[in-house]
């Protein structure tokens, strides 16, 4: 297996215009990621008629698929199949807006969980992006797969980016390694590939946020692997196919442990996940902080989370105010039991709130404890 030293260097000769130093990683890491061809960038604003290539999920699997409860989440959707989404002019675009040096510079994080990723640039940085998650025909189609109508998270987790290159020599390694363990295996009579999950790009979590949409933004041609694992209720393990460039999965991933696996045949593997939680407030929201925290700008992490959160108790407060004053105007009396409960669900809401918003001093940046998982041995979670 190549050093790390030769791997750098193998990229480099072959990727000459752009290299984004990782500066957090302990090991100097430098992914080099060969940026879309000039003459295939086009400008102007987006336009869902020319970059939504919208094509429907050949499945959709429910949570009773996974024997999981329905009322486990805020849908009765799990998961679906890779399904076509953005035109390759789109792919392009954000491509060339990820691959900024400043988006390098300044949105870059590490973690346990992950090597590589980059978050919370979208607004600032990345307006075609930006505004490819907040169009309404972006929404309608998402929220129509989900199952509930959804609006993105926060701008924060627009489009974060999981990260993973390799130079040409590696890759050929790992392929040819796999043929030999695939023939050994066959003569052996041992069945399955265990070794894919030993390095796999983003380990056994769940999502702090209901609903994920993870967009493939590399050309998956040869890809081997780069399927996304999911737990069963019965603790099984099964595999969601990968998406191909500009084709994604929607996921309600708060509520299933899952992992992506490793993509062999393939220098670089860049995906795309845009968080959403329910556009109305009456829904319950179950997001939490655990997997985003250590990896985050906490200051504006925690004002996004602390405005969205207060608005949908602004709005909570307003409709159950509404409710009182038209049962006063009509001569009804105050149902005490039901608003009791209301205030107690607030209540409640608002002391989760208060649980996921950590003192900076007790967060470790990087460093993404074991509470977010549902089967695994769990460390202690701050808080």
């Amino acid at each position: 297996m190549s050093t790390t030293k030769e791997v750098l260097q193998t990229l480099e000769m072959e990727n000459t215009d752009i290299t984004f130093p990782i500066n957090i990683m302990p090991s100097n890491w430098t992914p080099v990621i060969e940026p879309a061809a000039a003459d295939k960038i086009a400008v102007g604003d987006f336009d869902p008629k020319k970059h939504i290539q919208y094509e429907p999920p050949s499945k959709i699997h429910t949570m009773t698929d996974l024997n999981l409860p329905l009322d486990t989440g805020i849908s009765p959707v799990a998961v679906s199949e890779p399904f076509h989404l953005f035109s390759t002019e789109a792919v392009h675009r954000m491509r060339s807006e990820v691959l900024q040096k400043s988006v390098w510079d300044n949105c870059q994080y590490s973690s346990n969980l992950a090597q590589c990723q980059l978050r919370g640039f979208a607004a600032k940085y990345a307006p075609f992006v930006y505004d490819t998650w907040k169009n309404p025909e972006t929404l309608a189609i998402i929220s129509k797969i989900a199952g509930v109508d959804l609006v993105t998270e926060m701008d924060f987790e627009i489009a974060h980016i999981n990260i993973s290159v390799k130079s040409e020599e590696q890759k050929k390694e790992e392929v040819q390694a796999l043929s030999e363990k695939q023939a050994f295996d066959e003569d052996e009579g041992v069945a399955g590939c265990p070794w894919e999950d030993e390095k796999p790009i983003v380990n056994w979590h769940t999502d702090s946020y209901p609903f994920v949409c993870v967009t493939m933004l590399s050309d998956c041609s040869n890809m081997l692997g780069g399927e996304t694992a999911l737990r069963t209720g019965t603790g099984e393990v099964v595999k969601v196919r990968g998406p191909a460039m500009g084709c994604a999965v929607v996921l309600q991933g708060r509520y299933i442990e899952h992992q992506a696996l490793r993509a062999l045949g393939m220098t670089e593997r860049i995906t795309m996940v845009t968080s959403f939680r329910p556009r109305s407030p009456s829904l319950r929201d179950d997001t939490v902080l655990t997997t985003v925290r250590p990896v985050s700008d906490l200051a504006e992490l925690y004002s996004q989370y602390s405005e969205y959160r207060l608005e949908i108790l602004e709005e909570r407060i307003r409709n159950q105010l509404h409710n009182l004053r038209d049962n006063r105007r009509y001569g009804k009396k105050v149902k005490v039991g039901a608003l009791k409960t209301f205030i107690e669900e607030q209540m409640g809401f608002l002391a989760a709130m208060n649980k996921e918003i950590v003192e900076e001093t007790m967060v470790t940046m990087g460093d993404i404890d074991d509470s977010h998982l549902l089967t695994e041995p769990k460390r202690k979670r701050i808080a």
